[in-house]
């Protein structure tokens, strides 16, 4: 099995739809570091599990400097923003969302 990692720094904003009372529900943003695995039993006919700049391309483009409420059909938490990545990268298993040095989600399939 090969493997690849690629981590993307993406500048965006968000608010949170919640069942509470938080800061988090006005808008606010984040500089993200989301780190997307790949896997594949054979590479493709370039040598490669995915081209490191397709994957940059699929994640950060629709993201970076954008308003994630905006640009994503969901509550934009790390975690659902996690789930997002792996769907949107084929051969991805798992994704990493860094909202801020402290607070981290992980997706896995």
């Amino acid at each position: 099995m090969y493997y690849i990692e690629k981590t993307i720094e993406v500048s965006a904003s968000h608010h949170l739809r919640l069942s509470y009372d938080s800061k988090c529900s006005r808008p606010h943003g984040h500089n993200w570091r989301i780190t997307i695995f790949c896997r594949a039993e054979q590479l493709n006919a370039d040598g490669m599990v995915i081209d490191f700049s397709e994957v940059k391309r699929l994640i950060k483009e629709p993201l970076d400097h954008q308003d994630l409420n905006q640009v994503l059909p969901f509550n934009p938490t790390a975690e659902n923003i996690a789930r997002w990545c792996v769907e949107q990268v084929p051969c991805c298993y798992k994704c990493v969302v860094e909202e801020s040095r402290n607070n981290i989600a992980t997706y896995e399939q």
